[in-house]
């Protein structure tokens, strides 16, 4: 059983704490279904209430880092190293507004403009991945490595779909028009970050999505990383953080899928 190190330990305090509370609350989302007001409210609520406990754990653990918050905005480092944490209190949050308790809580560390540690908490199935640089990723106490997979025609993908009001369809539409007779599937399951999770424990050979925001996506790309995988932009680029889009594979299929997709 792997040491966990200081900083995944904090981490999985808070999200521990805070995925106490999506757990009762997707029971009672489940209720609202009924509702004429429907559920969208509530689970905003879960949303904010999430957040705020993450942001008091971490914030009790770690006084000076500062946050980069899906609802909350930035908070300034009070660090010499800059460490800031990256949260996303619920991942997944239409398929919590429809009680599919495929749905994650994402926390990374950045010190410097560098991702040094990720962890994201998957409280339904009680999963939790975690990796630091330079000491591997893990699934709960299994060590993770990304899929061995070098061929196209075997290779399982994730994406996300433009849904309303965000995203290019047509753009979409042509991608996934080049890679869906390439490859052995393609799935939707609704969050970036377990896209990302799974990417790294092998589950999915690959992940490629646009519209990202940092939250969705800090932690993740370092599982991948540690897991031995390959995460860039649509273009090869670094800049995922704040580029919005994201390719993450094993090492084989990362040149192939980046190809397919430019061509597209």
């Amino acid at each position: 059983m792997p040491m966990k190190p200081p900083l995944i330990n904090v981490m999985e305090k808070a999200a521990r704490a805070a995925a106490r509370g999506l757990i009762r609350d997707i029971g009672e989302v489940e209720n609202l279904q009924v509702s004429r007001k429907g559920p969208a409210d509530f689970v905003s609520m879960a949303d904010l209430r999430a957040e705020k406990i993450l942001r008091a754990e971490l914030n009790k653990a770690r006084p000076k880092f500062g946050f980069l918050l899906e609802e909350g905005g930035e908070v300034p480092s009070q660090d010499h190293a800059g460490q800031r944490w990256i949260v996303d209190p619920l991942d997944g949050t239409t398929n919590f507004l429809h009680g599919i308790p495929h749905f994650a809580i994402s926390i990374a560390v950045e010190e410097r403009g560098e991702l040094i540690a990720g962890l994201i908490l998957a409280p339904a199935p009680d999963e939790m991945f975690w990796a630091e640089r330079g000491k591997g990723a893990y699934l709960n106490d299994r060590r993770l490595r990304v899929s061995s997979r070098s061929r196209m025609t075997d290779a399982l993908l994730a994406t996300g779909i433009p849904f309303h009001g965000h995203g290019d369809a047509q753009a979409f539409g042509r991608e996934l028009e080049s890679l869906m007779t390439e490859v052995a599937g393609i799935r939707r399951f609704g969050s970036a970050a377990l896209d990302l999770a799974y990417t790294a424990a092998g589950r999915y050979d690959g992940f490629w999505e646009r519209g990202l925001n940092p939250w969705d996506v800090a932690a993740g790309i370092v599982l991948v990383r540690e897991a031995g995988g390959m995460v860039t932009d649509l273009r090869g680029g670094e800049n995922m953080l704040n580029g919005g889009e994201i390719l993450a594979s094993n090492m084989a299929l990362h040149g192939p899928l980046m190809e397919r997709l430019r061509q597209a």
